[in-house]
């Protein structure tokens, strides 16, 4: 069974898990490692938006999850010298909600909407001109009593995050002026996160640890965090407190976590394509059904890494495994895979 703590999205962390996140956040710009093209520019629309003493405009981050976008959200509002209200689209239920949050806004605060591909038609609607002209229409009572009240409000800066892009309407995506999609991160990049977070903890970590622990994070500093942590029990009980090489390759073969970073379910997925499906192509809903898991979470979550580092590729008939899947699994492909995976 996979590590729900090593990757998973924001939702299914603990309380402590997300104490422990917010603790090792940086808090501005010049903390954040990596994204590097996309801070150069954030530094100048910021600036830019300050010396005119205008709301910074729109901002949608997009990616797979753990990547940063909460944390950039912040620091955008940290930079900008205004507070930042949070809330995620499914808990925007009604027009009333969204209401409630822009009207308590101040000038050129910013409103952060985690995974707001899942807002309801009717709120997203009524986004619309609050995100234009700064102002909402709410209807009072129905049928012929029905009138509406416009309500304006103050300039704002709405930060939409989302793991999914591509089921962001049109209306909704042209509203976003500034636009930018997290990438995974590099082995050097996640080290200097992880050497960061083991500072903030006071635990000493070995670079040479350091370096194993980001080679294994599946390039996304959440679940680097995550290994830190745990890489920390496992010095304690079983060390002197001091996470060297040693326990950290120790620890990471007890949870399961190999050379390339993936976990149970990442060679859950390729085992079941390989040994059910004769390596695809298969549907995300029939490779779902067959590992235990919902084809929304195989999408976000597992398939870009597994896609990214080589394992997986999508065709229009479906997903299929190449050759790099079949030698780190060890199994032989069979008579009729697509020939030039092996090319």
């Amino acid at each position: 069974m996979a590590n729900p703590n090593l990757n998973s999205d924001k939702e299914g962390l603990s309380a402590a898990e997300k104490e422990f996140e917010n603790n090792i956040r940086p808090s501005n710009i010049e903390e954040f490692s990596g994204q590097q093209q996309i801070i150069d520019n954030l530094k100048i629309f910021i600036k830019a938006a300050k010396m005119r003493g205008e709301a910074l405009d729109h901002v949608l981050f997009h990616g797979p999850p753990g990547l940063g976008k909460t944390t950039l959200s912040r620091i955008v509002a940290n930079e900008l010298g205004v507070s930042i209200k949070e809330t995620s689209g499914p808990v925007i239920e009604k027009p009333g909600d969204l209401a409630g949050l822009l009207t308590g806004l101040e000038a050129n605060d910013v409103l952060f909407i985690d995974e707001i591909h899942r807002l309801s038609t009717v709120v997203e609607e009524y986004l619309y001109a609050a995100m234009e002209d700064y102002r909402i229409d709410i209807m009072i009572d129905s049928g012929p009593n029905a009138r509406s009240i416009q309500i304006n409000l103050n300039p704002f800066t709405l930060i939409g995050a989302t793991t999914r892009s591509g089921l962001l309407t049109a209306p909704l995506l042209s509203r976003f002026a500034i636009k930018s999609r997290l990438e995974y991160y590099n082995a050097e990049t996640l080290q200097k996160i992880i050497q960061r977070a083991a500072g903030i903890l006071n635990v000493k970590i070995t670079s040479d640890a350091a370096r194993e622990i980001a080679g294994r994070s599946r390039a996304t500093p959440r679940i680097a965090n995550g290994l830190l942590r745990r890489m920390r029990d496992f010095a304690m009980v079983l060390g002197n407190g001091v996470i060297d090489l040693g326990v950290t390759q120790h620890g990471l073969k007890a949870l399961n976590v190999d050379e390339y970073g993936l976990d149970d379910m990442d060679n859950k997925i390729l085992s079941a394509i390989i040994d059910k499906f004769k390596g695809g192509p298969v549907g995300i809903t029939t490779i779902a059904t067959a590992v235990g898991e919902e084809p929304g979470t195989l999408e976000e979550v597992y398939e870009p890494f597994l896609i990214q580092e080589g394992f997986l590729q999508r065709t229009p008939r479906g997903r299929e495994v190449t050759a790099k899947a079949y030698e780190h699994l060890g199994k032989k492909p069979y008579g009729g895979i697509n020939p030039t995976l092996f090319t």
